[in-house]
């Protein structure tokens, strides 16, 4: 299975479009995971167009997202339990409201965002994954997003890195 997982598009203040790195990779995915700030519900709409789209509100998005999606959510998929959040809610490090938003929790993958700093690292046998974003890349060097597979009840992951020309 492939999962393209994405978060912070802010479209279409970011962005007028989703850049062609992401739409090349979205042509064959299996699933989308979103983790928030998408700005307005027509990214949803055109993810849709895509692959089954799961995702949560971040902190930027209006109320009728935040009162559709939630902001935290477990995703099963290929028999792996994904926790999808933003980050935002908390006191401590995006990564550590993440992290804690699962406590207790049995999860594969801890899937997060609002900092659009990708991250990717285990902890506890738990992947905790960043994608960064795709259109605003704030003060990283590239604009960035990830994508999973999986196979056989494992899960890989890996960031796609590109400039926008």
């Amino acid at each position: 299975m492939k999962i393209i997982v994405i978060s912070d598009t802010h479209l279409p203040r970011r962005a007028r479009k989703l850049p062609d790195p992401l739409v090349e990779a979205l042509s064959d995915a299996d699933l989308i995971l979103h983790a928030g700030d998408w700005s307005d519900w027509s990214v949803h709409k055109l993810l849709s167009a895509y692959a089954p789209v799961e995702g949560v509100a971040g902190n930027t998005d209006p109320p009728e997202i935040g009162q559709k999606l939630g902001f935290s959510r477990i995703v099963e998929a290929d028999g792996l339990r994904l926790g999808l959040v933003h980050g935002h809610l908390g006191s401590k490090s995006t990564e550590q409201n993440a992290i804690h938003t699962f406590a207790g929790q049995q999860v594969d993958a801890v899937i997060f965002g609002h900092s659009h700093i990708p991250v990717m690292h285990t902890v506890n046998d738990v992947l905790i994954f960043n994608p960064g974003s795709p259109t605003d890349r704030r003060f990283q060097p590239q604009y960035s997003f990830g994508i999973m597979t999986t196979h056989l009840g494992k899960l890989q992951a890996e960031h796609v890195f590109y400039d926008v020309k």
